[in-house]
Parts: structure tokens; C-alpha cells; sequence
């Protein structure tokens, strides 16, 4: 009894010093919330501000450039330098340094196409609406084209970092439930913050080109992705692969853009089959996105995704090798109670390596509406 007494206590300790810790982090956001917003004059603030129950503005979130599918809110276009710096540093305050940093990878890729493609209207250019059927097999998924509504036209430019916006969804508040949306070409951050919580689903992030050369190093801004789930394709045995390999291609997310509230059947090897290092490796993956949001509430959603490993489900679809310090070309999912990871290579562009879509959802609670509800 006295054994399980301490540890009752370490645990409370732990998970005092783990709020503790969180609310911290959410009074920097709001903070950094509320220094951003008084750098806009009273235009720039309606452009942002949002209510925090507006459907719509939810899910104006897409893979697609901003001429594609419009964005809403102020994009570091109509930004003054000392506004931009507001902005970036409200983004750092609710991420991790390796959250933030592969966000600046993703932007500095756009800044790449930009300056290999050219950046003006009427063409599509590699970043472009892919062709295909809708269905994940073979190109878009419906979801994925139709712009929604917009207060302000995307204009007709279609790649660069000044064609990233950012908005917000009810007022910033260390108590009261508000969202922080970032994004634009192969980005797509929703963040909700609710008191010490911050559900940072559904996310996108993408890449293209999803290898570069950048002061004279090479960047890939989604190369733990792919490297780490090759790996663990490499530590299953002859049986295991069976499982995990399915049947049939796919070619694009299957929860992406315009696929809210969507579900799908598991597929592949469950983890329960798996042995101790190879449900480590596993973990080490997902941690990849789960970890893009900042240190405390990372650790949460850490906690509850190695809980249910068990119960969590790893799919490949494609090519089973890749060069090294190349990235995969094959579509893989994982899939588990309250997660679903896709990493979607994408065949517009040519090499479907260098062009990669990645999608990281909760089904149970994307935009954080359980906390919200609450």
C-alpha cells in the first residue's frame, strides 16, 4: 500500500507539474496573440478575426495554392515587416522548435517552386490540382477542389511565402476556447487552444519540393516522415510485411481537405503484432506530428497515443525502398482510436518523392470540440 501511495503521488506531481507546464505555454500563445493583433490597424483585425463558431472559415484550409482554394484572413503579403515578425512569432509560441522549424522548411520549399516555376496566373505548374477520379486511387479527392467562399480573392499568384495567411476564431483567452489557423501551399495548421489544452487537429503539411538545396545544405522537410517509417518497414519480419503491404495503390490522402467528420476501416498490421521495438519505432513516427505542437501539450497527446498502441494500425501502399537521404514514394497510414496519419507521395511534378501531402487528424475531437464543449 505504501508502494502504491508514492506512486499515486509521483503521478499527481507529475500531472500538476504537466499543467503547470501547459498553462505556461498558453498564456505565451495568448500573449503573442494579443502582441500580433495590436500591430494591425482596425482593417487588418476584421481581415483576422473570426468568430470562434464559424463553420465555414473551419475548414477554409486546403493542400492547394491560394489561387486554387482562397484563404481568409491577412497574408504576410499585406503584412509590414513589424507585423510579419508578430505574426511568426505567435506561430513559434504555439509550436515546438522542431514544429516551427519544419513549417519554415515548408515555406522556404513554396519560396523554391516559386523561383523554379515562375509565379503568375493561368498556370497550373507542377503545384497544381492533380487529375484523377476523387477517390484516393488515382489522383484528388473531392474535397481537395472546389474552393469555399471567401472574404478576399486569392488573387492570382500561386507560390511564395508572402502567400501564407493567418487567422483567428473567438478571442484570445488563457480560459475560453479560441483557434489559431496558419497555412497556405502545402500547409495547413489548426490549433485550439482550450484553457491548458492545445488540439492542433486536423493538420496538414506538405512539401514541394520536398528536397532542396538551401545555403548550401540540403533541406527535406518531411524526411524524419519518411525515413523513420522506412525503417520500421525494414524491422518487420517476412509475416509482418504481408500484412502491412496492402493489396492496391494509393495515390492521395483519403482524409484530406473537405474530409471532416470522414472514417475509415483500419488496415494493415496492428501494432499488437508487433514486438516491443518495432511498437517503439512506431511511437518514433507518429511523434512526428504529434510533436509539431509545443512541449507541453505534446506530451499529453504523446501519453494517450502510446496508451492505445496497442490498438493502433500501420499500412504501406507502393515502393518499399528508397535511396538514402532520398524520400519514400509510397503512401503509408496510421491509423489508431483517436489518430489517423497519412503520408501521400504525389505524382504531379514527376518524381512523386519530391512532392509529398501529409495529413494528421484525431476523428474524435479535430478542432479540439471536446475541450471546446466542455
Amino acid at each position: 500500500m505504501r508502494i502504491n501511495h508514492t506512486v499515486r503521488t509521483s503521478i499527481l506531481i507529475s500531472l500538476s507539474l504537466c499543467a503547470a507546464m501547459a498553462q505556461t505555454a498558453t498564456s505565451r500563445i495568448v500573449k503573442a496573440a494579443n502582441s500580433f493583433l495590436s500591430t494591425l490597424d482596425d482593417k487588418q483585425r476584421q481581415s483576422v478575426l473570426f468568430a470562434f463558431d464559424d463553420e465555414e472559415q473551419r475548414k477554409r484550409w486546403s493542400n492547394f495554392p491560394i489561387s486554387i482554394v482562397p484563404r481568409t484572413g491577412i497574408s504576410f503579403k499585406e503584412m509590414n515587416a513589424a507585423q510579419a515578425s508578430a505574426a511568426m512569432a505567435l506561430v513559434s509560441s504555439a509550436l515546438s522548435q522542431r514544429g516551427f522549424e519544419k513549417v519554415q522548411q515548408i515555406m522556404e520549399g513554396d519560396e523554391v517552386l516559386k523561383a523554379s516555376e515562375g509565379n503568375g496566373a493561368g498556370g497550373r505548374g507542377r503545384g497544381g490540382p492533380p487529375p484523377g477520379n476523387g477517390d484516393g486511387r488515382g489522383g484528388r479527392r473531392a474535397g481537395n477542389g472546389p474552393p469555399f467562399g471567401n472574404r478576399g480573392g486569392g488573387g492570382g499568384l500561386l507560390f511564395g511565402k508572402d502567400l501564407y495567411f493567418i487567422s483567428i476564431l473567438g478571442t484570445p483567452s488563457e480560459k475560453n476556447p479560441w483557434m489559431l489557423q496558419f497555412g497556405g501551399h502545402h500547409l495547413a495548421l489548426n490549433l485550439t487552444i482550450a484553457g491548458e489544452r492545445g488540439i492542433l487537429t486536423p493538420t496538414l503539411t506538405g512539401a514541394q519540393p520536398a528536397l532542396y538545396t538551401l545555403n548550401g545544405k540540403t533541406v527535406r522537410p518531411l524526411g524524419q516522415e519518411s525515413d523513420k517509417a522506412l525503417a520500421l518497414l525494414n524491422a518487420l519480419d517476412e509475416n509482418q510485411r504481408k500484412q502491412v503491404i496492402l493489396s492496391y495503390r494509393l495515390a492521395d490522402l483519403v482524409l484530406g481537405p473537405g474530409q471532416d467528420g470522414k472514417t475509415i476501416q483500419p488496415e494493415g498490421l496492428k501494432a499488437s503484432s508487433m514486438n516491443e521495438k518495432q511498437r517503439a519505432m512506431l511511437v518514433d513516427v507518429i511523434a512526428e506530428w504529434a510533436g509539431i505542437v509545443h512541449e507541453s501539450e505534446a506530451a499529453v497527446r504523446m501519453a494517450q497515443l502510446k496508451a492505445e498502441i496497442g490498438d493502433t494500425w500501420f499500412a504501406w501502399s507502393g515502393p518499399i525502398a528508397a535511396a538514402p537521404g532520398t524520400n519514400i514514394a509510397a503512401y503509408y497510414r496510421i491509423q489508431g482510436p483517436h489518430l489517423v496519419i497519412e503520408y501521400a507521395p504525389q505524382q504531379m511534378g514527376g518524381d512523386p518523392s519530391l512532392h509529398v501531402h501529409t495529413m494528421y487528424r484525431d476523428p474524435t475531437n479535430d478542432y479540439g470540440r471536446k475541450p471546446a464543449a466542455k
